[in-house]
């Protein structure tokens, strides 16, 4: 075990503890079983109007978060350029601001009792994505790191406004679903690919793998259990 604590392992573990969004990731896991209390000793609240508006705005400030690292990656050496870039200065501290703000997501889950939306997949994606941010901004603010952040940036494009189309018009299902989970896991191949050849080519280290790979497959999880896999019928079912 001792072994395994290499000096890049201690360095990054003690860059992680000093981050400014640490107490707030910690304090967003604490948020998890608190929420069985609250639950049990209120009424779950509709938040319609609220939810259109928020994720809206995600969806808007994901869409200039997007635009912004594209240029920003344009204008830069390479896809794996590691060196600051001004043009890219601004967007990886809105990025952070924006982990932030969608930390409401959950939030909101809380409020209008939507426990089971607040799986591993849920809370782990957006802790981690906090901490990434705050560790890309502060830093490693290259194009290297706005690939990755950027493609995530165009998903939450998609994601947000679907999330805000589904609670002006809750009566009107979406087709597009299943879409958005599937760009979602193109987006988390690609980074890891990314990040693969990164490590192999270009002095990457390898936690951008094993990040990479954790959303792969648990994303891939979801979208089998969602929708690929079969529902066991009940042969005791009445049927009219």
């Amino acid at each position: 075990m001792a072994s395994a604590l290499t000096p890049g392992v201690v360095r990054f573990a003690e860059t992680l503890r000093g981050l400014k969004s640490t107490p707030v990731a910690v304090a967003y896991l604490c948020l998890v079983p608190l929420s069985i209390g609250w639950q049990r000793s209120t009424k779950p609240r509709s938040l319609r109007k609220t939810l259109v508006v928020y994720n809206l705005l995600c969806s808007a400030l994901s869409l200039y978060s997007f635009a912004a690292f594209a240029y920003g990656v344009s204008v830069s050496p390479s896809w794996f350029h590691k060196g600051e870039v001004n043009a890219l200065k601004h967007v990886f501290l809105l990025y952070w601001v924006t982990k932030n703000l969608e930390l409401w997501d959950t939030i909101f889950m809380v409020l209008r009792h939507r426990r089971r939306q607040m799986s591993f997949l849920h809370v782990y994606h957006h802790a981690s994505i906090l901490l990434l941010s705050d560790f890309c901004y502060h830093h490693y603010p290259w194009a290297a790191m706005a690939v990755p952040l950027g493609l995530n940036s165009l998903v939450h494009v998609f994601l947000y406004l679907y999330y805000g189309l589904s609670a002006a018009f809750p009566d009107k299902p979406l087709p597009w679903k299943r879409r958005v989970t599937e760009l979602q896991i193109v987006q988390f191949f690609i980074g890891l690919v990314h990040s693969t050849l990164g490590y192999l080519y270009h002095g990457f280290c390898i936690y951008g793998i094993a990040y990479g790979l954790s959303m792969v497959a648990l994303f891939s999880n979801f979208y089998y259990r969602a929708y690929l896999q079969k529902r066991p019928v009940n042969h005791d079912k009445k049927t009219s």
